[in-house]
């Protein structure tokens, strides 16, 4: 009896010993924007990148990388043995559907996009959630009741993104206003540090972006104004001015996808990941927002995380008085994914 248990315990041993040794072998690649160093968008993606690396995943990354020139490095990465592959811009989508058609036998994740394939998926967080949040800290913090915000480009994320931040500011105060100003880049500083001064310079005291880069923050410290950061805690580029930032924790979605892959679990889908898992969240705040500011927004905080609220839960109306949210309905997520319009409240062109 004990040799058949001993035996049975080896067979188990084994066969454990079999699944860890031969998981699907992983080689991830990155497709950046931006620089790793901006300090935002593609930072955060970069963040993600070496939370892999901890787990000894092998990696690589292009950063910098041009829309029409995407496919090229697509090509190269996969014929380098690649076979997980993440695109971390909208603009990438096409392309990134283009190349994975040439390479069947590749893994393509494109970020922020709506298109697939047998081996493309595409994936993102609910940000909108995080920037309701930073709404709120504007909205209690602003002195003049303008809010300046610097826009990227005017597609439905950043849209979205926007009306979200406007519904936070204007649930906690409702005289706040959001002005807009597109610079049409995901990644200028010399444009988002000219339009946050005019902004500024037009009655805003709180600056928010929805591009890339830290200039922003380092224009309202000068000013000794106030910033809300993007995508990562800008504190560093100015300590004075930044009260918090909606930040990504990509490692979290990117540990668990690798793990599908190696586990050979992996299938073509839309994920759309909210607060509740924790890819999205405020950073830390300043030292300049009072405790009673901090306490409002956290308790908001753990209702959008319980489910106990809905940011974008009607009525709404938009800049033409136009109901387009119905009392207690709540958009479904094709709705907000193809948002196209500004709600009451926003200033700006769309």
């Amino acid at each position: 009896m004990k040799k058949l248990l001993l035996t049975f315990s080896l067979i188990l041993s084994l066969f454990a010993f079999s699944n860890t040794t031969y998981a699907k072998e992983v080689k991830a690649a990155f497709v950046y924007v931006g620089p790793v160093g901006d300090g935002g968008w593609t930072y955060a993606h970069d963040l993600g990148r070496r939370e892999l690396e901890k787990l000894g995943i092998e990696t690589t990354y292009v950063e910098s990388v041009p829309e029409t020139d995407s496919q090229r490095v697509l090509r190269n990465l996969a014929r380098r043995g690649y076979n997980v592959i993440f695109t971390t811009s909208f603009g990438f989508m096409d392309p990134t559907l283009e190349v994975a058609k040439q390479f069947p036998d590749v893994i393509f994740m494109h970020c922020s996009g709506f298109k697939t394939a047998d081996n493309m998926g595409n994936y993102f967080a609910r940000m909108y959630q995080a920037k309701y949040l930073a709404g709120m800290v504007a909205g209690m913090q602003t002195k003049t009741d303008e809010i300046g915000v610097i826009g990227s480009h005017p597609i439905p994320e950043i849209v979205r993104h926007i009306n979200a931040f406007t519904l936070g500011a204007r649930s906690v105060n409702p005289d706040a206003t959001v002005n807009v100003i597109w610079v049409n880049s995901w990644f200028d500083p010399a444009k988002e540090g000219a339009a946050a001064n005019t902004l500024m310079d037009n009655g805003a005291d709180v600056v928010h972006i929805t591009t890339d880069s830290a200039a922003a923050t380092q224009a309202a410290n000068k000013r000794g104004l106030y910033a809300i950061g993007n995508d990562s805690d800008m504190t560093l580029y100015g300590p004075k001015a930044h009260l918090t930032a909606p930040i990504f924790n990509w490692g979290r979605y990117y540990v668990e996808l690798v793990r599908r892959v190696q586990d050979d679990k992996w299938t073509s889908d839309s994920e759309w990941w909210g607060m509740n898992t924790g890819i999205v969240d405020l950073s830390k705040f300043g030292k300049m927002v009072d405790p009673k500011v901090q306490e409002i927004v956290n308790k908001k905080k753990q209702e959008i995380v319980t489910g106990r609220y809905q940011v974008f839960t009607g009525p709404i109306y938009d800049r033409d008085g136009k109901l387009v949210v119905e009392k207690g309905a709540v958009p479904s997520d094709t709705e907000l994914l193809t948002m196209n319009y500004f709600i009451d409240g926003v200033k700006g062109n769309l």
